[in-house]
């Protein structure tokens, strides 16, 4: 495994994150692994170097989280670790179960501290911007979190561009923590990231992590069997995310270039996006084991100049999604 940075901070965190939205309670999503048959992807995870593990309150409504904990104690060293959950999404319908309050990020924070087992969360994010709280609000409860000790760091999700540097310019002026990570939409099949949000990120040093870095599932597969997979007869949200009429041709040029090099879409698919400008690690998602070793095997996968703008030629502007 390789490891670098997470931005310009000093903590150090595999090339790989791996998500851990598919590990909780079935009944919440029918694609969702229960504690037993997920136990394996993270002790296979630690086995293969990876230190970064990435869920949220809201993934299994707080089961993620449990599920997460448990094995992480089990099978891995807390001292060697990076794990990292985020707020924003309600559990339930209840007055302030949802948003970026200073009642509910605090409230949120402690909830998630008992059920990942833990004293400190290190990389504690905004899973969206909230419309309904101002920002100096949220980022000054973001503070209060990292100065009680309760969070190492705090980090960003998918928004404009223009709202992180207000949020990152606020929290300069006042003293507070600042966010040292950036969780976007990031892939092959979506780039509008590269326009303003990738270079602000290398340029104010914030670490990137992208998710749904395969676009989910459509850029693995050797064929257009993406929407036969048990997450996609649940997944409505795939297909508000992917219905742009370039899609297909990045698709397809991504299938050549990987049979060219005798390897598997989803290997070129993540190669590529290891490579990009200011990418710390991709967020993975793994269902079976082999979906673990290919994401694997992307880590140590060099793309050719040629290769890459092959990749890229058939990409056309998209609208702007994943920040809702």
């Amino acid at each position: 495994m390789e490891y670098t940075t997470l931005g310009r901070t000093g903590l150090t965190v595999s090339r790989l994150a791996l998500g851990c939205m598919s590990y909780g309670d079935p009944g919440w999503r029918s694609w969702v692994l229960d504690e037993a048959t997920a136990k394996p992807f993270f002790r296979a995870a630690i086995e293969a170097g990876i230190n970064f593990f990435d869920t949220a309150d809201m993934y299994s409504l707080g089961r993620s989280e449990e599920v997460t904990g448990r094995a992480l104690r089990e099978y891995g060293d807390r001292e060697s670790l990076v794990i990292a959950t985020k707020v924003y999404f309600p559990l339930t319908s209840a007055p302030n179960m949802g948003g970026l309050s200073r009642k509910h990020i605090v409230q949120g924070c402690e909830a998630s501290l008992k059920r990942l087992g833990l004293d400190t969360i290190d990389l504690y994010q905004i899973h969206r911007l909230d419309p309904n709280t101002p920002i100096d609000e949220t980022l000054a409860a973001l503070d209060h979190l990292v100065s009680s000790g309760k969070v190492r760091y705090v980090g960003a999700s998918s928004m404009f561009a223009w709202k992180l540097m207000q949020a990152l310019s606020l929290s300069e002026q006042r003293g507070w923590a600042k966010f040292v990570s950036m969780q976007n939409h990031y892939n092959l099949l979506y780039r509008e990231e590269e326009r303003e949000t990738m270079p602000l990120c290398v340029e104010q040093g914030l670490g990137v992590i992208p998710w749904s870095p395969l676009a989910r599932g459509r850029l693995a597969h050797l064929q257009d069997k993406a929407r036969a997979t048990a997450r996609a007869k649940d997944d409505a949200y795939a297909e508000q995310m992917y219905d742009h009429a370039s899609d297909e041709a990045v698709i397809e040029a991504n299938r050549a270039v990987a049979a060219a090099r005798g390897v598997s879409p989803a290997e070129t698919a993540l190669a590529w996006l290891l490579a990009r400008p200011g990418v710390t690690a991709p967020i993975i998602g793994a269902t079976k084991l082999e979906h673990l070793e290919t994401a694997l095997r992307a880590v140590d996968l060099e793309l050719t100049p040629e290769e890459i703008a092959k990749l890229e030629a058939p990409y056309q502007p998209h609208a702007v999604r994943g920040h809702s």
